[in-house]
């Protein structure tokens, strides 16, 4: 929840300009640099996670990855980016749209160009989830803050 109990549920383009910017990177991707402010926290949403992002040029999203439990869209809002979205990869730019349901395939976003990748980027915010790394060939379990991740060499059935 954002730090105000009960946020308006109307933010206005200037308040969302001076928004707190977050940065983040992938630790398995030493190219990932994110940068943007959390929307959907600002106006209280609970259940699903909307954010006003950026990648930086010569930079990535976070890793190829896929997520079993938790839907995932983004839309681009200038710039444009490489997204490589089930083993092929697809030019993006402004006003297009990538929808992934679950159990979605694999997906990364990266931007070789010149100029920012400005997109908004939003989910499900599940207590549970599991993702896979194919090209890593991990899976990652989360429950809340707990991040377990295994090697797939290491996952059995359960007899």
């Amino acid at each position: 929840m954002s730090e105000n109990q009960n946020p308006h549920p109307l933010i206005r383009a200037e308040a969302i300009k001076q928004l707190q910017q977050h940065s983040f990177s992938h630790p398995w991707n030493a190219n990932s640099e994110i940068k943007g402010a959390f929307l959907g926290q600002a106006v209280g949403l609970q259940r699903i996670g909307i954010n006003l992002v950026h990648i930086p040029p010569g930079k990535e999203s976070f890793i190829y990855h896929s997520h079993q439990l938790e839907e995932e869209f983004i839309y681009i809002l200038s710039g444009r980016g490489i997204a490589e979205i089930d083993n092929e990869e697809f030019e993006v730019g402004a006003g297009d749209f990538m929808g992934f349901p679950t159990p979605s395939v694999a997906h990364h976003l990266r931007n070789p160009f010149d100029e920012n990748l400005v997109y908004i980027v939003g989910g499900e915010r599940r207590q549970v989830d599991i993702a896979d790394f194919p090209r890593l060939q991990k899976r990652m379990f989360r429950n809340g803050a707990e991040v377990q991740i295994a090697d797939w060499e290491n996952l059995k059935p359960m007899q």
